[in-house]
């Protein structure tokens, strides 16, 4: 059973979505502002946390800076419908997928079992078959973590999912429907800029190649490409 945690101020829309949830088999804590928010997110009881943009004494942007400066916790963001800047904002300060208000809770549901699906521990089978190599690129999906060179990288789980179907497609392109299939666990969906703020993210992080370009190249209206060397 997943331990979900609510954070959003509407308390009407808190207890409909732990009812929901939890008839779906979920473990659910909630929180009714920024601050308690981050405190709860930061306990290590969480398995997801489910954070609200607009919230009174500290806002779900902050909230997750703060969260992301001690956690990697997978965080799903409530904006506004419409509202293209938080959702950029959230996704470059590490949250791993966003889902528009007002959502069904049908929705919400599948957003968070994707992303759970792609956070937790890969089956025996998959651990035995080691890591995943690409170049610099080393990635070990069973424990979730990444070295370049030998240095390791410090990857949301989102990133890590990109990164690792990047990886494993290391000199060929990627599409961003691809992407958003296997990263994500969605559909693309029309006008979303998921995927691309998501490696933005990604290229920052890791060190430029020897001319000074990125090891990950956009290939103009189709998708990505992990250089091999």
């Amino acid at each position: 059973m997943a331990t979900v945690l609510l954070v959003d101020d509407d308390v009407e829309l808190v207890s409909m979505l732990r009812e929901y949830l939890e008839q779906e088999g979920f473990d659910v804590a909630t929180a009714h502002d920024g601050e308690a928010g981050v405190h709860a997110a930061l306990d290590g009881e969480q398995d997801i946390v489910v954070l609200d943009v607009m919230m009174p004494r500290l806002n779900g942007i902050e909230a997750l800076r703060r969260i992301r400066a001690q956690s990697r916790v997978p965080v799903l963001m409530l904006t506004a419908k419409g509202d293209d800047v938080d959702r950029v904002v959230g996704l470059e300060l590490g949250a791993d997928d966003y889902v528009p208000k007002p959502c069904t809770p049908r929705e919400l549901v599948a957003r968070l079992r994707a992303i759970l699906r792609r956070t937790r521990s890969a089956d025996s089978a998959e651990a035995a078959s080691g890591p995943v190599l690409a170049g610099p690129l080393s990635m070990w999906p069973e424990r979730r973590s990444a070295e370049w060179a030998g240095m390791p990288l410090d990857l949301t789980s989102t990133e890590f999912n990109l990164l690792e179907v990047l990886a494993r497609n290391a000199g060929r392109v990627v599409s961003k429907s691809a992407l958003s299939e296997s990263g994500l666990g969605r559909p693309l969906a029309r006008f979303d800029r998921s995927i691309d703020v998501h490696v933005s993210s990604i290229r920052q992080k890791l060190p430029a190649r020897e001319d000074g370009q990125s090891w990950i190249r956009t290939v103009r209206g189709v998708g990505y490409q992990l250089v091999r060397e």
